[in-house]
């Protein structure tokens, strides 16, 4: 998928041993940083001994040998490796003794319902899918941003996009959180379509997909604050939930009440609002449309 070569070779579990480990440093492992280091991070044989593993196990597990170790080895590995619990409960479903469910190759579409309530909703609000393309939206995510009409990818914006940069007023976190949130969306369903060709797209289009790719970060993106630079009423604070409906996810962005945010989020209102008829009925064809075969 555009990853390593140990991850085209099905061996995500070393390619994940091998990139968390460079990120950890002798001094957060509580080892002396000593001499020099050809490596970043900790070495493996520094990983095993933290581990209570031999060396040459661990070697076994980075080079794709035993892709089924235990739960206690892994337990180990992920207090080494400093994991958070998104973080450990990845490494576990890496292993070969979790048996992969077959998923269905089923278009992600847009319940009824969920576009009624779209409809219904006055702050800017769209549908997600997996793999971050933009099934539907309502004309206030539009006014907020033209990337969150019907038929981009919110990946794709973030990093190739010169104005969403310009948008994100924390473009390297954005970005950051997302390609993560990508890995773990992702999991083990590494043959599915939608997601060979977007990862395909970046690793050969974006530096910075590049780097956070090859850190096989794991994050899940729920609830957050964000502030953006609108290019017509100015900076907007908002916040950010992701809410489950109808097998998508329902994205919505809102200001503090009665902030300098809210004021100028129902200024866009009113500006979105003189857009002309024919426009309006574009938009809502747009919305109407499925989204990509994940």
């Amino acid at each position: 998928m555009g990853g390593t070569k140990d991850e085209e070779s099905g061996n995500r579990l070393g390619a994940y041993l091998r990139a968390r480990r460079e990120l950890v440093t002798p001094e957060q492992a509580g080892l002396p940083p000593g001499g020099t280091r050809r490596v970043p991070g900790l070495r493996r044989e520094e990983v095993a001994l933290l581990a209570g593993i031999s060396p040459d196990y661990y070697l076994r597990l980075e080079r794709g040998r035993d892709r089924n170790p235990s739960s206690q080895v892994l337990e180990s590995l992920a207090r080494v490796l400093r994991l958070d619990e998104v973080e450990r409960t990845y490494l576990l479903g890496l292993t070969a003794a979790r048996p992969r469910a077959a998923r269905p190759r089923r278009p992600e579409r847009v319940p009824a319902r969920v576009h009624e309530l779209l409809a219904h909703l006055t702050i800017p609000a769209f549908v997600e899918g997996r793999a971050f393309d933009v099934l539907a939206s309502n004309p206030m995510a539009v006014a907020l941003s033209p990337r969150l009409r019907p038929g981009e990818n919110r990946l794709r914006s973030l990093l190739l996009d010169p104005e969403e940069r310009a948008f994100q007023r924390d473009w390297e976190k954005a970005t950051a959180g997302i390609v993560a949130a990508l890995r773990t969306t992702v999991g083990d369903d590494t043959d599915n379509p939608r997601f060979v060709e977007l990862v395909g797209e970046l690793a050969l289009s974006s530096r910075r997909f590049r780097t956070l790719w090859a850190r096989h970060d794991v994050r899940t993106l729920e609830g957050d604050t964000v502030t953006v630079d609108h290019p017509t009423v100015g900076e907007l604070r908002l916040h950010r939930d992701k809410l489950p409906v109808g097998g998508v996810l329902l994205v919505l962005y809102y200001p503090d009440k009665d902030s300098d945010s809210d004021e100028k989020l129902r200024l866009l209102a009113s500006l979105s609002a003189t857009r002309t008829p024919r426009a309006a009925e574009a938009g809502s064809a747009d919305a109407e449309s499925a989204g990509p075969t994940p």
